[in-house]
């Protein structure tokens, strides 16, 4: 049966999200395999120097449900199925792989919507040289257990170096469904950062995270092996935020609260992204042309932006760089934007917070991304950055490898 793993990271409210748990080391860290594919690298990397002995970050829980090993699988396919369209239908499955798909995906959802599962598990008690690259012998056991489909991810979050409630949230999971002769490899990752004084912030961003995720793999299974496979996500994805905005206001509105979120959920299935999101979070490509920003900032200076009247480089100074015109949670309605893109020749898929983007530049981001082959240790480099340019936001970061030489 298809391989299923997921990762998950609330806010726990903890007084010091840097400091690992005790008693973690390196060998039980979760660490992703290395992506298949030609992707640029540097034959030489060098960090900056700053960066090594950076804390680590606070990163994701790992929730495992699959068998308990799979250290025997067999090495990633290097054929594709091909994407579902009128002209190359889906191949049948059984109703029952579809049926147990359904039943194991519903069960995670239910788990994130009640706020279960395993402790966290700290990656690692040693700071992290941003420039180490781990031997084959090193890998943590993780990395055994990568996707059939070659994928791998990490989601990490930090409280930085001036807040002192960390009100990010993040989400990150791959599975496979069924289908004929190839099974189909799904992806969700979801970057929420909250807003809101007396920690409603926090409360924002972990109830819009519980929501989506509920609502997406409580739906999932049936859109995804649909023919018309985009006309079938796209209102799965947008309906899911605006059930976050509802449930969101409607906790406000009890609380007396003006809490509110970003909210950045990036879909995977098959060789496309299906990305629903509003606010300032955002999600990135990296391409062979380089790094590229996929949505765009619900900011008054994004929009400046958009219009011609501000550039880009005057944006980090702005005095309304931080005033959102949208948010999730803060209004009974919200605005969802979808996004669909092919991965096409894309290495890289990061989603981040404004407190990530907004203290790295894009240059320094896509080299964190391309320079080590794991995610974890993009995660852990991208989090140091920021904390080294100040750290004056909470930061979050996700970070997927795909698998080019399958497309």
């Amino acid at each position: 049966m298809a391989f299923f793993r997921k990762l998950f990271r609330g806010n726990e409210g903890e007084a010091d999200q840097t400091t690992p748990a005790e008693g973690a080391s390196p060998e039980n860290a979760p660490a992703a395999a290395p992506p298949s594919g030609n992707q640029p690298t540097d034959a030489n990397p060098q960090a900056p120097a700053e960066a090594q002995g950076a804390t680590v970050p606070d990163a994701a829980v790992w929730w495992d449900s699959s068998a308990a090993s799979t250290d025997d699988a067999p090495p990633p396919s290097q054929s594709s199925a091909v994407e579902p369209s009128s002209e190359t239908p889906t191949a049948p499955v059984s109703v029952l792989a579809v049926e147990q798909a359904r039943q194991r995906l519903s069960s995670v959802a239910a788990q994130v919507a009640a706020a279960t599962g395993p402790e966290p598990v700290s990656l690692s008690t040693e700071p992290i040289d941003a420039t180490h690259q781990l031997e084959a012998d090193q890998a943590p056991a993780l990395s055994a257990r990568q996707s059939a489909q070659g994928l791998a991810a990490m989601a990490a979050r930090d409280i930085g170096r001036v807040r002192e409630i960390n009100q990010d949230s993040v989400f990150a999971m791959l599975t496979t469904l069924p289908r004929e002769g190839s099974d189909l490899s799904v992806g969700l990752f979801i970057v929420a950062d909250g807003m809101g004084g007396h920690q409603g912030g926090e409360v924002a961003s972990r109830l819009a995270i519980r929501t989506v995720v509920h609502q997406v793999l409580s739906e999932l299974v049936l859109p995804a092996l649909d023919d018309n496979m985009s006309a079938a996500l796209q209102p799965l994805m947008v309906s899911a935020v605006q059930a976050a905005n509802q449930a969101i206001w409607d906790t406000a509105q009890a609380m007396g609260s003006d809490m509110g979120t970003t909210c950045t959920a990036a879909l995977l299935v098959g060789h496309g992204l299906y990305i629903a999101h509003v606010g300032d979070s955002r999600a990135y490509l990296y391409e062979p042309g380089g790094l590229r920003q996929i949505t765009s900032d619900h900011s008054t200076v994004g929009r400046l932006i958009q219009l011609g009247q501000l550039e880009p480089s005057e944006a980090r100074e702005h005095p309304l760089r931080n005033q959102l015109y949208r948010t999730v949670g803060q209004q009974p309605q919200v605005m969802v934007d979808f996004i669909y893109q092919p991965l096409g020749m894309s290495s890289h898929l990061l989603l981040c917070s404004d407190g990530l983007w907004g203290m790295v530049e894009d240059p320094a981001l896509a080299q964190a991304l391309i320079r080590s082959p794991w995610p974890q240790d993009s995660c852990n480099e991208l989090i140091a950055l920021a904390n080294l340019s100040g750290g004056e936001d909470n930061i979050s970061a996700v970070v997927v490898s795909l698998p080019m030489a399958e497309r």
